[in-house]
């Protein structure tokens, strides 16, 4: 048993995953809030100073990273582990297999844009999530100019609300999208079972490692990689109770 009881938060909008952690944590006597979503921790951590957080990073809303940088305005020496149980890598891999038209890396090739297009030769709307100010407006030109069209987004959140509204023929996915990543877009419309062909378009990990890179900047407590083992969680927070 630790030496101490901790009070913990662990934010996942898994809620089986989040109450199943939970569980781990109060069998060792540790006072545990959950939160399902980066709002309720943030709203959380207003009223109650824990001592460490289980955060997982990829939630709809506001993400991991986003909800971290605000907790650290409410508490700058927060303690915090990020936990994920993707990586762009495997995202690009899902992609392909569930029939992704393809992966563009970065710096974009118009020319290979254009080719996929001309494969599929879509009556409805070509989607570009894309919220580079300069590279968004000239992909969108060179496809309005190639006959297609075309409506350009700058934010998952504004994708999401384009694909339930309009009919949608084929979508080109920057994965580094603010408010709603390309990948939280792209597993959302997967569960929904909304296969839309995708081209997406990515530095591949350079982009996310900003991201971590940023929280390491921040001090972030750690990084913990889905599936998990329970014994290396607890020993983490005797750590910190010791």
């Amino acid at each position: 048993m630790a030496a101490k009881s901790l009070k913990i938060l662990i934010v996942d909008d898994d809620a089986d995953a989040a109450d199943s952690l939970a569980e781990l944590f109060e069998m060792e006597d540790h006072s545990v809030t959950v939160a399902y979503s980066g709002d309720e921790a943030i709203a959380a951590y207003k009223t109650v100073d824990f001592d460490v957080a289980f955060m997982d990073i990829m939630m709809p809303g506001k993400n991991g990273v986003e909800s971290f940088f605000e907790i650290r305005k409410l508490k700058p020496d927060a303690q915090v582990y990020m936990m994920t149980g993707y990586s762009v890598e495997q995202l690009v891999k899902q992609a392909i297999d569930h029939g992704a038209m393809g992966v563009i890396g970065k710096p974009v090739d118009p020319r290979k844009v254009l080719a996929m297009l001309d494969d599929v030769k879509p009556d409805g709307i070509v989607l570009i999530a894309e919220d580079d100010p300069d590279f968004g407006p000239q992909l969108e030109e060179l496809i309005t100019t190639s006959g297609f069209q075309c409506k350009l987004v700058k934010s998952g959140d504004e994708a999401l609300k384009t694909v339930s509204e309009q009919t949608v023929d084929v979508m080109i996915l920057d994965l580094n999208l603010p408010v709603i990543d390309g990948i939280e877009v792209y597993t959302q419309l997967q569960k929904k079972e909304r296969n839309i062909p995708t081209i997406i378009i990515t530095g591949h990990a350079a982009e996310h490692a900003e991201s971590l890179a940023s929280m390491r900047d921040m001090e972030v407590t750690g990084i913990l990689n889905k599936p998990f083992d329970p014994s290396i969680l607890l020993s983490r927070l005797e750590e910190l109770a010791a």
